[in-house]
């Protein structure tokens, strides 16, 4: 898991673009058949990828989290950008499809990601949050999303955000996740 280390605001002000780039942009995290991680320290996030072909990918957990399983003292997010696949927690298979949400609380010991079709591999974006509070795991299928729509054309940011977890949906103690879907002809973008 890489560690991204919080630049402080007397830095920051002086770094080019390319700095910058190094310190905030996490690229190369979706790597086929691999479990990429990065850690970032000032606010205690777990962001990354779990992209399984062939083999199970388990969820270990890193000497930066100081815990004896990965969700012991965390929350996680999985939303599948990929095909079909299952997540196994505890035991339990959740068959997640694209652009399903697995919601993952604190406590569970054992999480594995797998693919239905290596050909057609499951891509699990992962968010990972400290928790003060055990929440159930909780699957919101892409149909039971909540939509809301933003932005206008004249700005050409229009979009609809689809909520998983949320004060209305699948609950956590400070997890929010969710999909943005651009309209056509639309270039809203939080890279410059």
């Amino acid at each position: 898991m890489k560690t991204c280390l919080s630049t402080d605001i007397v830095r920051y002000r002086t770094m080019p673009a390319r700095e910058l780039r190094q310190s905030f942009l996490l690229d190369a995290l979706c790597v086929p058949g691999e479990l990429q991680l990065a850690y970032v320290e000032s606010d205690r996030a777990v962001v990354g990828f779990a992209s399984p072909l062939e083999k199970t990918i388990p969820l270990p957990s890193f000497p930066q989290l100081r815990a004896d399983h990965f969700l012991e003292r965390r929350e996680l997010g999985a939303l599948n950008i990929g095909g079909h696949g299952t997540i196994l927690v505890d035991g339990q298979a959740y068959a997640i499809d694209n652009l399903d949400c697995l919601y993952l609380g604190r406590g569970v010991r054992q999480v594995e990601f797998t693919s239905k079709d290596p050909a057609n591999p499951a891509v699990y974006y992962l968010l990972s949050y400290p928790a003060h509070a055990a929440h159930p795991t909780t699957l919101v299928r892409k149909a039971d999303a909540s939509p809301m729509d933003l932005g206008s054309q004249d700005n050409a940011n229009q979009r609809t955000v689809f909520k998983y977890i949320h004060m209305a949906g699948a609950q956590s103690c400070q997890l929010v996740m969710g999909v943005t879907h651009l309209k056509s002809g639309n270039v809203w973008n939080t890279m410059p």
